[in-house]
């Protein structure tokens, strides 16, 4: 289940006929502990996933096209490897399906089982594509301040601070972050939103900190939760959410979302990026 046992950076054969088989598991764990994150976790959150490249055959043979969302949530002990996931959605183009609600089935059974957790599913047929619109991340961004910056090698959360005198609750964006894939070293794109209350966070340093991956190999996910757990170690907000809208790769983009504000579930907006 290590991510070099993985398809990620193989040649690899597609397979058009229906099989969960290519569904490929990462456990949470060695990573998180990286961060000192065992037991109980200090957040909850949900990765959003998006497919655009996800088709099937009715029960005469005629192609149907759809969007799917799919929320793994931030508990569940695996990862989905992204290469086995657009493997796995490929393995629905030649198979004959009874109608979408059939589909559904199998996708929520199949992710669950490798996630190990409940997975949502929803699919968009193509006649609601029209009402797809694009929608940036709210807040204020910050990647127009004049700063010299040259660290990129690994995250620098020494960058971070807050001003302890200074309480606000305010939402900061930036289209800045980069990290790379830590199995093929292929670059990763992302804008990120960070949702806090507490003491001011330092914009400057914030951004330098989020700059600051940009040589940095790591999934999404793993990514996420860094930014989270250095801003909650640096700056100690009494609430905090980061949420990370990554460019798609493959017909797939993931959306990972921690945050420790109860009850806090994200949407799911398509950046012109995306």
């Amino acid at each position: 289940m290590n991510p070099e046992h993985s398809p990620l950076g193989k040649s690899v054969t597609y397979a058009d006929e229906y099989s969960p088989a290519p569904l490929f598991p990462i456990p949470r764990a060695a990573k998180r502990a990286e961060l000192g994150l065992t037991g109980s976790l200090p957040f909850h959150g949900v990765d959003v996933w998006n497919a655009y490249e996800l088709s099937w055959l009715d029960p005469r043979g005629k192609p149907v096209v759809a969007l799917a969302e799919f929320r793994v949530p931030a508990e569940s002990p695996n990862i989905i490897e992204s290469k086995s996931f657009k493997l796995y959605l490929n393995t629905f183009a030649q198979s004959r399906m009874v109608d979408a609600e059939a589909v559904t089935t199998l996708l929520r059974r199949d992710l669950s089982a490798a996630a190990g957790a409940p997975v949502g599913v929803v699919l968009q047929p193509a006649t609601a594509f029209a009402q797809v619109s694009l929608q940036e991340l709210d807040g204020d961004c910050i990647d127009g301040i004049d700063i010299e910056i040259d660290e990129y090698a690994a995250p620098r959360p020494e960058f971070l601070h807050a001003d302890a005198g200074d309480e606000t609750a305010e939402t900061l964006v930036s289209h800045l972050l980069k990290s790379n894939c830590p199995v093929t070293g292929q670059p990763d794109w992302a804008s990120v939103q960070i949702r806090y209350r507490g003491a001011r966070i330092d914009r400057a340093g914030l951004l330098r900190y989020l700059v600051s991956f940009r040589r940095h190999s790591d999934f999404h996910e793993q990514c996420v939760e860094r930014i989270f757990s250095d801003v909650s170690a640096r700056c100690a907000p009494l609430e905090l959410a980061v949420y990370a809208r990554y460019t798609r790769r493959g017909g797939l983009d993931i959306n990972p979302f921690r945050s420790n504000r109860p009850g806090d579930v994200p949407g799911n907006p398509r950046s012109a990026r995306q």
